[in-house]
């Protein structure tokens, strides 16, 4: 019986991945001095914002990680205007079946918050936990929402689209379903680390949990 869903947010709620490397790409590379690669970036994620920040520069981090922020906001409706399809009626449905919704993620709480209210999105969450700058703390993040709301570990579902977030799910004791719909999603990657479930659509998963609610 899932009684609660926690969700990832880039690639799982919405499409912000690109928008979260552009805006990188002018923040950072004018302190940098230099170009910096899609994959030198995303090799640093995992921690907020403005770990991986102090994973690029040497200097001028606090001043890097304000623009951040600042073109985040300013280029987030012409790039990730929505969420994915479907995402919104899976919250509503939720909501309806009293499933309580959490989020973890490894975004900062400036940015975390703003693409959920762009999205429209935010009221549907009761408990979000954000990353930090040194390192990635997805485990001790589910592991707190499940405290918060006291949801036993099989009872919970988390959802997220990188392989990082099986082997965080595995750690706690939870349930994973990976989320395989955004463009730049792994399947591969992802049936490698060996999922419970695995979806290519958010419907999909909506069918499951309907299933599931009914059984």
């Amino acid at each position: 019986m899932i009684t609660c869903l926690i969700f990832d947010l880039d690639g799982t709620i919405g499409n912000t991945e690109p928008l979260c490397l552009e805006a990188f790409h002018q923040a950072v590379e004018p302190w940098a001095g230099r170009k910096i690669s899609d994959q030198e970036i995303m090799d640093a994620f995992g921690p907020s914002e403005e770990g991986i920040v102090r994973a690029l520069l040497q200097d001028h981090r606090e001043e890097a990680l304000h623009d951040y922020i600042q073109c985040y906001k300013e280029m987030h409706d012409a790039i990730c205007p929505a969420p994915f399809e479907g995402i919104r009626e899976l919250l509503s449905w939720a909501r309806e079946q009293g499933i309580h919704i959490a989020m973890v993620t490894g975004k900062s709480q400036p940015t975390s918050d703003y693409t959920l209210h762009q999205f429209g999105i935010a009221s549907y969450f009761e408990w979000i936990e954000n990353g930090i700058a040194e390192k990635e703390i997805k485990p001790e993040g589910i592991r707190n929402v499940l405290k918060q709301l006291d949801i036993p570990a099989e009872q919970a579902l988390y959802i997220g689209d990188k392989p990082g977030d099986i082997q965080a799910a595995r750690e706690v004791g939870i349930p994973i379903a990976s989320a395989c719909w955004a463009g730049a999603a792994d399947e591969q990657a992802l049936r490698e680390a060996q999922p419970d479930h695995l979806f290519t659509t958010v419907p999909q998963l909506t069918d499951y949990l309907q299933q599931e609610v009914q059984n």
